[in-house]
């Protein structure tokens, strides 16, 4: 991984859209295997998950702070908190495809949008709504424990790019990236029924 991509894309994302970023542990190569640097063999988010246990509080917009964190941790991946100034709705990659096609036929207006080695989709949405999607989606016909739709607020977290992560899965990369176009991000209301309906399908 490019030291230097990683180190300028953490900056970006803390100074130029204000979310706060966090290093997390990265994929090493250790005797011809890959492995997270968390050490642990049967670790579950290989170079996804943060550095440190104090994550939330440690993450910042700071730019000073981004360097010296990245500094000392220059293979980091990066980790972005949600339910402060994003939160995210996580579905499958084929579901967040046909969804992603319906809603710009629609013209809906979209924020950034992520594709994980993991083969999903995580639409960015303004913050605030973890509690009222079940509901959200009950009334739009669907059981959301039988849709394969997550939502991810407070105390939870996305890999951001150019974070390599998932072990031979590949980078994490922008289907549509943070651009001055998409810095006001849609509310989550706007955009679950064409997702909650291409999960359903």
């Amino acid at each position: 991984m490019d030291r230097e991509a990683l180190l300028a894309a953490a900056i970006r994302y803390a100074e130029d859209r204000h979310w706060q970023v966090a290093p997390g542990h990265h994929l090493v190569r250790r005797d011809a295997r890959v492995l997270c640097s968390c050490g642990r063999l049967d670790c579950t988010r290989p170079g996804a998950h943060p550095l440190s246990s104090d994550w939330a509080v440690e993450a910042t917009t700071s730019g000073v702070r981004v360097r010296q964190l990245w500094g000392a941790h220059p293979d980091a991946s990066i980790i972005l908190p949600a339910g402060r100034m994003f939160d995210v709705i996580d579905v499958p990659e084929l579901a967040g495809c046909l969804a992603l096609a319906r809603l710009e036929r629609q013209g809906k207006q979209l924020g950034p949008v992520l594709s994980t080695p993991g083969r999903r989709l995580q639409f960015f949405v303004l913050p605030g709504m973890q509690k009222q999607l079940p509901d959200l989606v009950r009334r739009l016909g669907w059981k959301p424990e039988r849709l394969d739709l997550r939502y991810l607020g407070k105390g939870e977290y996305v890999v951001a790019p150019p974070s390599n992560a998932g072990l031979a899965l590949g980078a994490t990369h922008w289907v549509r990236p943070p651009v001055e176009a998409n810095r006001w991000l849609p509310d989550a209301r706007e955009l679950i029924a064409p997702i909650a309906y291409a999960c359903a399908r």
